[in-house]
């Protein structure tokens, strides 16, 4: 028998693989923060003692969620400015409102109310994108999470740089000081093709290759980005960025409401991967991201809440519950995107976005402990007659009852373990008062 550092015994196994399938009263085993083993729950004590075991017999134990595009410190901006199409929202709004007051202590705040919120949401990993990115990596790693943090990159100045050259030097320095971190990964994070010219965005893609980091970019959002583009350059921006040879396996494109059937194609060729954020684009109303054509065309498609400001919320299940029923609407077909394939986006495709897969996103031997467990003894979860449906159509985040990153216990029957909720709140309070204030 195996001395091991703790055994989970759950109702369900959801390993989210090519079986598609999930496992009944199995057990996992963890051991120096990896799963060894997953068993069935009869057989386990034949094969491991554990220091610790833990019984989740009316749970399910899934992969903990990767929201692939967020904004965490813009959890400050929660409905200040809601119900505008996306420049008017932009221009008129979030932008002079980030040059008032965005700056350490601000993202510091937003990041710590984003990775409270997402932890509790069942988010094991995020993508983010913002100013500061060397504060929500502090507070990241201090919580516990894994993080991909983006180089941001703009061609005007702002409180974090003054040019792209100087974001792009803050940005590899930021890279070089989390290379060999367990938990903090980088990407370069260009802003848009709207905000990044030409000479930067053949940089970035040349240190891309280079360094072997994903490019997180929002792209063909709306139809104006789009027109704009054409007008400009007399090309769409993804035509563009395909001659700067951005277009690449590394390409990690949010939003994606604008595609051509030719533009699929291409970006199935070369490999590349799209990031939906279905509620953000609906409450901007920016169109509809082709889903089912992506998928039926070999496309990797992640799944994201955007920022705060734009969703309202961080909660992943309602994403994946949105992305399913929105993808069968657009398409007019009820077989679009079923529910194990909502459950992929939220979880294993997010990883190969942004490089993880072989690290987390699915509950296999080798991968990190980076698990969830969801409650489904509740009048909204009875009778259960599929889990996997279950989770995208009729689970919320409330019923998450625990949340482990590489083994760590971040989440203890609803209680974070890492980071003080009262003190967020009250950071966040001050905030408030000082921006309703202005």
């Amino acid at each position: 028998m195996k001395n091991i550092d703790t055994l989970l015994h759950a109702r369900w196994v959801i390993p989210v693989n090519s079986q598609k399938s999930y496992l009944d009263h199995h057990s996992i085993a963890i051991h120096d923060d990896n799963i060894i083993d997953i068993l069935p729950t009869d057989k386990v004590h034949d094969v491991y003692q554990a220091e610790s075991e833990l019984e989740y017999l009316k749970h399910a134990l899934m992969p903990g969620m990767i929201n692939a595009h967020t904004h965490a410190a813009m959890n400050l901006f929660r409905g200040l400015s809601d119900d505008l199409a996306l420049m008017d929202w932009l221009e008129n709004h979030i932008w002079p409102a980030e040059t008032k007051w965005v700056n350490e202590d601000f993202v510091h705040t937003g990041s710590e109310l984003a990775i409270a919120e997402m932890i509790r949401s069942g988010t094991t990993c995020f993508n983010d994108m913002y100013f500061f990115p060397d504060v929500t990596a502090r507070v990241a790693s201090k919580a516990g999470i894994r993080a991909t943090v983006g180089l941001i990159v703009l061609d005007f100045p702002t409180v974090w740089a003054g040019d792209a050259d100087e974001y792009i030097d803050k940005g590899l320095s930021l890279r070089d000081a989390y290379r060999e971190d367990e938990l903090i990964k980088t990407a370069f994070a260009p802003h848009a093709p709207y905000t990044v010219s030409d000479a930067p965005l053949n940089k970035l893609r040349i240190l891309a290759d280079e360094l072997e980091i994903p490019v997180h970019i929002h792209l063909h959002e709306t139809k104006s980005e789009v027109d704009e583009s054409v007008e400009k350059f007399g090309m769409r921006p993804i035509q563009r960025l395909d001659e700067l040879g951005v277009i690449s396996p590394s390409l990690v494109a949010v939003h994606m409401t604008q595609l051509t059937d030719g533009e699929i194609k291409r970006l199935a060729e070369v490999g590349s991967h799209v990031v939906h954020c279905p509620q953000s684009n609906l409450k901007l109303a920016s169109g509809f991201c082709p889903v089912k054509a992506l998928i039926d065309n070999g496309v990797n498609v992640a799944l994201g809440t955007d920022g705060s400001a734009s969703n309202n919320n961080l909660d992943m299940f309602s994403e994946m519950q949105t992305a399913a029923l929105l993808a069968k609407g657009v398409a007019q077909d009820a077989t679009a995107v079923t529910a194990h394939q909502a459950l992929e986006m939220a979880t294993i495709n997010g990883a190969k976005a942004m490089g993880l897969d072989e690290k987390t996103g699915s509950l296999e031997k080798g991968k990190s402990a980076d698990i969830i467990a969801v409650d489904f003894d509740m009048i909204e979860t009875v009778p259960v007659y599929d889990p996997i449906s279950h989770l995208v159509y009729s689970c919320s985040r409330d019923q998450i009852t625990d949340v482990w990153v590489a083994g760590k216990h971040l989440m203890n029957n609803r209680v974070l373990t890492t980071m003080d909720i009262d003190q967020i709140k009250s950071d966040a309070l001050d905030w408030q008062d000082k921006i309703a204030s202005n």
